[in-house]
């Protein structure tokens, strides 16, 4: 099993990206806490694995903190709850959010999420609970990770589109949201972008 992996980035999404080791490129899938917090490409980066393995096909997801990982193998592991629906959750809040949602049973908050209903926010939050109380990842014992605010168009807004829809989100939300958060005077970033976006929809 792939634990870690440290070499250069040399490609990124809001939804993947490759690392270069050693003259083998490894394509890793991310949640967007960790495409804010990446370097620019060609440089180095370190990255927690964590490896899936099914019959056919083998998926790396990678995280910046070890504890963003151990958040997804807890999301994992609760029943009807998959790599994507994982992704989603640490994409449309830091660990740190989900886990303070999850100790005060904020169940709106959980179930703004894309593909999860009122039923699995409530089972995840009994569920995770109890998970989290295990390992004592308390809420303050999690690290909190990037924020950001705006939004753009052309290619931008293309990207931005693309990586709401694997979010979950269907395509016609996710241009209605951009067209919301748009103001033509600010040059935002991708991150700005997203980030706002997803405010709106939630």
């Amino acid at each position: 099993m792939i634990a870690r992996l440290k070499g250069q980035l040399i490609e990124k999404s809001p939804i993947s990206l490759v690392v270069d080791v050693q003259g083998v490129g490894y394509e890793v899938f991310i949640p967007l806490t960790v495409y804010y917090e990446l370097p620019e490409c060609g440089a180095a980066v370190s990255l927690y694995i964590h490896t899936r393995m099914r019959e056919e096909s083998l998926k790396l997801f990678g995280f910046i903190k070890e504890a963003d990982k151990q958040m997804f193998e807890l999301l994992t592991r609760i029943s009807k709850v998959g790599p994507k629906i994982a992704l989603a959750f640490l994409s449309g809040m830091t660990a740190q959010e989900l886990t303070q949602a999850v100790f005060s049973d904020d169940i709106a908050t959980l179930s703004a999420i894309p593909g999860v209903g009122r039923k699995t926010a409530e089972r995840l939050a009994l569920e995770l609970k109890d998970k989290l109380s295990e390992l004592n990842l308390q809420p303050e014992a999690v690290t909190a990770t990037a924020s950001a605010d705006s939004i753009p168009g052309g290619g931008l807004k293309d990207d931005a589109v693309s990586a709401l829809v694997n979010l979950g989100y269907k395509k016609a939300q996710a241009e209605q949201a951009l067209k919301k958060v748009w103001r033509d005077e600010a040059k935002p970033s991708l991150e700005e972008l997203i980030r706002d976006s997803l405010n709106c929809l939630s």
